[in-house]
């Protein structure tokens, strides 16, 4: 009954229904007394030491941690008794609740009592990184000092060396990460998309494709095409963020036009996979990174063909806008749209302004309807499309987007826009890599490696 008085505060603090720390329950006591350090990652950086004591673990939050020289007095706050299961927990206590934050194990072994009496407790450590004699002595309210008592493991290392859990070798990080990953459960996996393409094979070639797709997608505001029954049902665009989100970040853009202001960006795997698992299957990005969003850097030339050019005819744009871009000394990358056309991107790494940026992409593409007035057309309007390529350049004005690296089309299918080698123009149509080809391809050399290195 004592040992469940003991555990009432610790019970009632938690809510244990969306925190996995485990409930405040009886243990047999240890033969070998136990003891651990956390290291929790909360509002504030701190350590806690538990020692196991009739059956429950007294604990003291050490905001320093503790340290193995003599001559420092660590304070440490008596918080609530833990359970003894508590001493192997790691993992992520979810944020708004009690202790919200990342917990790593520090350390874990067992104590010798040397001395434990109100106000003072004196023990020998037999941990992996703390060992020796330690005393924690009693001041005020709940306030204690931790200290290294003199002996053979005095100054014995620095434990800020130590940036890995005792338990799994994991970092911050990847525990976190870890945590979050199993929070993304997707649900109705079998729902069928495209065709016979279901929301699991879409959510797998994300899961496989990030690590490449990433670097042109995190940190950008983007557009998703939505299609939570599947496309037969139905689509829907959406670019802003209504509610708060832990894999997403809002940015708020000024616009005359506008009501909503809060676009939105995804921030690493975790974020790319949760919108998955909310039904984005097709991703499009802004020109300009969030943190920079003044400065575009990422221009787009979208080759749309009249739908009876053929095919050797398209290219031949591609090249054409190619050897243009190459006097111009800008270094160009191509892509496939998944739809009838290629997208050349030029990576841009001096600061401009959205008005020049879009300037020049519009200059290029008159450059290239003057030179070949009776192929391209800078004229959006489909009846002055006949027998030309519209060459699209107005996905570089503030606000447009373009279809990301990687991302599949919600059409037929599910052709990717995937990054190609120069080489590999006159091999690849428009809409031929399906999600298993985009997968089968990782294995090649990126074709677009030094993308932000050039220009």
């Amino acid at each position: 009954m004592v040992i469940i008085l003991k555990l009432t505060k610790y019970n009632k603090k938690r809510n244990f229904s969306k925190t996995k720390e485990p409930i405040g329950k009886i243990s047999k006591p240890n033969k070998k007394l136990k003891f651990c350090v956390q290291h929790h990652l909360a509002r504030k950086d701190h350590f806690d030491l538990r020692l196991e004591n009739n059956g429950t673990m007294p604990s003291w939050a050490v905001p320093k941690g503790p340290s193995y020289n003599p001559k420092d007095k660590r304070l440490a706050v008596h918080v609530e008794d833990h359970p003894l299961s508590y001493r192997t927990f790691e993992g992520t206590i979810p944020a708004g609740e009690y202790g919200g934050g990342t917990v790593s194990l520090f350390d874990e072994g067992y104590y010798e009592k040397v001395k434990y009496e109100k106000n003072l407790i004196k023990f020998i450590l037999h941990g992996k990184r703390l060992k020796g004699m330690w005393t924690l002595t009693h001041f005020k309210d709940n306030n204690w000092l931790l200290i290294k008592d003199k002996d053979y493991f005095e100054n014995y290392i620095d434990i800020k060396k130590y940036k890995r859990s005792i338990k799994t070798g994991r970092t911050f990080k990847e525990i976190k990460n870890s945590s979050k990953n199993k929070t993304i459960e997707i649900t109705n996996k079998d729902k069928k998309i495209i065709d016979n393409i279901t929301k699991n094979d879409i959510m797998n070639y994300y899961k496989k494709v990030a690590d490449r797709m990433l670097p042109y997608l995190e940190n950008r505001p983007i557009s998703v095409i939505r299609a939570p029954s599947g496309v037969k049902n139905g689509t829907f665009y959406k670019k802003h963020l209504e509610n708060k989100d832990e894999y997403l970040e809002k940015i708020n853009i000024t616009s005359k036009s506008d009501k909503e202001k809060d676009y939105y960006y995804i921030l690493d795997k975790l974020g790319l996979l949760s919108e998955v698992q909310m039904n984005s299957y097709e991703f499009h990005v802004w020109g300009a990174n969030a943190s920079k969003i003044n400065s575009p850097n990422m221009m787009v030339f979208d080759l749309d063909p009249d739908e009876k050019l053929p095919m050797d005819t398209l290219r031949q744009g591609v090249k054409d806008l190619k050897e243009i871009l190459d006097k111009l000394n800008l270094k160009s990358y191509l892509k496939t749209s998944g739809g009838k056309g290629y997208h050349i991107v030029v990576p841009i790494n001096t600061k401009i302004s959205w008005t020049k940026f879009y300037k020049i992409s519009e200059n290029i593409a008159l450059l290239m309807e003057s030179t070949y007035p009776d192929k391209y057309t800078t004229n959006i309007r489909k009846d002055t499309r006949k027998g030309k390529i519209f060459i699209d350049y107005l996905r570089n004005q503030k606000k447009a987007t373009s279809v990301a690296p990687y991302s599949i089309r919600l059409r037929k299918n599910a052709p990717v826009s995937m990054p190609i080698a120069w080489n590999e123009l006159d091999k690849i149509k428009p809409n031929e890599i399906t999600m298993a080809k985009a997968i089968q391809r990782l294995k090649k050399k990126d074709p677009w490696e030094d993308f932000f290195t050039s220009n």
